[in-house]
């Protein structure tokens, strides 16, 4: 009985976290703009907080240009020097370029509106060692300082 309670309570774990940590491992909001001006705010404002935009990706044109129709989606990747040296000064942080740049994703849905969605590196940041939990939390704050005014609260 006693090994029967530790496997369900396994079983169990494992099945919440497949279920909860898509909901929590990213953050959604619902711009208070159309998809076109949502990225351009998202441009001026990062520009204004000293991050770059070293490339955006628009995923609708390369899966048209390959055949396949989508919603409008496009992917910038937000850098800001100094945050990402303190990933990229440390040997042992360095695995941690892996989630680098970080990304802000503008897309729309059937129902018209406009969304925009990041990674949740505050929670993720959690699990990281001092360093790279330092940058990714200095990382948030700023991109949710971005998105301030751009989407719904």
């Amino acid at each position: 009985m006693f090994w029967t309670g530790i496997a369900l309570g396994i079983v169990l774990t494992v099945l919440s976290l497949f279920l909860v940590l898509p909901r929590v491992m990213f953050t959604e909001s619902v711009s208070r703009h159309g998809f076109e001006e949502t990225g351009a705010l998202i441009e001026k404002k990062a520009a204004e907080m000293k991050w770059g935009i070293p490339h955006q990706y628009d995923l609708q044109a390369t899966l048209n240009s390959k055949g396949f129709e989508v919603q409008p989606v496009r992917v910038y990747s937000l850098c800001k020097p100094d945050v990402a040296y303190l990933i990229l000064s440390s040997e042992k942080s360095r695995i941690a370029s892996a989630l680098m740049p970080c990304r802000i994703s503008v897309y729309t849905k059937p129902d018209g509106k406009t969304y925009v969605s990041r990674l949740n590196a505050t929670l993720l940041s959690r699990f990281m060692g001092k360093g790279i939990r330092q940058a990714m939390k200095q990382a948030a704050s700023e991109n949710e300082l971005i998105l301030r005014g751009i989407v719904e609260s």
